[in-house]
């Protein structure tokens, strides 16, 4: 199993990113998928979260109504389309993925503190500028 982050970069405030996760060695109908972040010095922050039907979304306080959480089942590849970018959204972002059951996929965002993610991808640089 391999997941691989992309997409990150340096942008100003107000712009926007879109990450990417593609997935090997398993289907995304096969584990919930989720999005987390760490900035240095601070804990881990969930972000989204999306069970392995895809029909269950979740997200994080900071993030809702900017962030959106897709994925092309065809491509294998879970996105984040990040939105509205603020200073504070600076951090290393990260996918991973999880054998949770489907009903507690929520758990990845809620949680991502200390979760034990089963996956975990190499995680990608957001940084930005005010």
């Amino acid at each position: 199993v391999q997941l691989q982050a992309s997409g990150g970069g340096s942008v100003q405030a107000g712009g926007s990113l879109r990450l990417s996760c593609a997935a090997s060695g398993f289907s995304l109908d096969d584990l919930n998928m989720g999005w987390f972040r760490q900035a240095p010095g601070k804990e881990r922050e969930g972000i989204s979260c999306m069970s392995r039907s895809g029909g269950n979304i979740d997200y994080g306080d900071s993030v809702k109504g900017r962030f959106t959480i897709s994925r092309d089942s065809a491509k294998n590849t879970v996105f984040l389309q990040m939105n509205d970018l603020k200073p504070e959204d600076t951090a290393v972002y990260y996918c991973a993925a999880d054998h949770t059951d489907a009903r507690d996929y929520y758990r990845l965002c809620t949680q991502a503190r200390n979760w034990p993610y089963d996956y975990t991808g190499q995680g990608t640089q957001v940084t930005v500028s005010s």
